[in-house]
């Protein structure tokens, strides 16, 4: 797939939750993976010295335990499946997509925690897309110092904003959320987008939920198409099988972004996190539901 990585998979035995501490959902996307924000207990900034008070450091946050054993076998095995067929067995999709939900995650709100990155980073697509719509590109880029991308095509902005929004550090993780970026400033010209400075309430959504939905695509196909992607025999099969999964999981985001019943453009800076996190958790709970209609056709 475009945006999957050179990556085998995760072991059954990896922990459900296992990149990150949940605290997104308690503050905003400039925290680290594991929720830390450069203060200790007290508010200080630290660099994890003691400071003097003699008082012993926190007890170290014990690690999740392991998955059930075998909780990959299954969708990985719909997967390749459906891999085989060249994108025609929509019932081995619908298998993999909710087994990997169900099984795999274990819930659909575990599966929103794994995406703890994409999330951050989904957090700083809304907060662009608002700055964009409200100050303009220009006012946007100066704040940003990047003043030497005003003026070009859309595509090269949004490119030039990709270490903004998602910041490398060499994890998957990471990768995951940056490709996804990457894949959805190659949708906007598809998607009718070529008006930085004219976005509307509409495309600021369209944008969001195509970023959305790469993340998906890319943390499934990682998790359990690594090996399959490479099975359809053409090439036109092999675009097929990811058209499909990419339609499926569009639809399961979009439906997702129109039950939350928010308007992107006016969230407050302390909505923002809540409505990331809430629209993946939504968005897994219905490609689960999606994938078991399609499993029982």
């Amino acid at each position: 797939m475009g945006t999957s990585s050179s990556f085998d998979g995760p072991t059954n035995d990896r922990p459900l939750v296992p990149t990150f501490i949940d605290d997104f959902d308690r503050g905003d996307a400039d925290k680290n993976d594991d929720g830390a924000d450069g203060q200790d207990a007290d508010g200080n900034a630290g660099d994890g010295t003691d400071q003097g008070d003699g008082a012993a450091p926190p007890p170290a946050v014990p690690l999740p335990p392991p998955g059930p054993a075998g909780r990959f076998s299954s969708p990985r095995s719909a997967f390749t499946t459906f891999a085989k067929s060249g994108g025609t067995d929509r019932k081995s999709l619908g298998r993999a997509v909710s087994g990997y939900v169900r099984s795999s995650m274990g819930s659909p709100r575990r599966a929103a925690q794994r995406m703890g990155t994409a999330r951050v980073s989904g957090a700083n697509v809304v907060r662009l897309l608002q700055s964009v719509q409200a100050n303009g590109i220009a006012e946007t880029l100066r704040e940003l110092n990047l003043t030497a991308l005003a003026g070009r095509p859309i595509e090269e902005v949004f490119a030039g904003l990709a270490d903004h929004v998602c910041p490398e550090d060499g994890s998957i993780d990471q990768g995951i959320a940056r490709n996804a970026f990457i894949e959805t400033i190659a949708d906007l010209a598809d998607a009718g987008i070529t008006d930085i400075d004219g976005l509307t309430p509409e495309q600021m959504t369209t944008v969001f939920e195509l970023y959305v939905a790469h993340t998906i695509e890319a943390r499934i196909c990682n998790d359990i198409g690594t090996k399959a992607v490479a099975l359809p025999a053409n090439p036109a099969a092999a675009q097929n099988v990811e058209d499909m999964l990419h339609d499926f999981i569009q639809r399961g985001v979009s439906d997702a972004v129109s039950q939350s019943g928010s308007n992107i453009q006016a969230l407050s800076p302390t909505e923002i996190s809540g409505f990331v996190t809430s629209v993946y958790e939504d968005a897994y709970r219905i490609l689960q539901a999606m994938g078991d209609a399609e499993a029982a056709r």
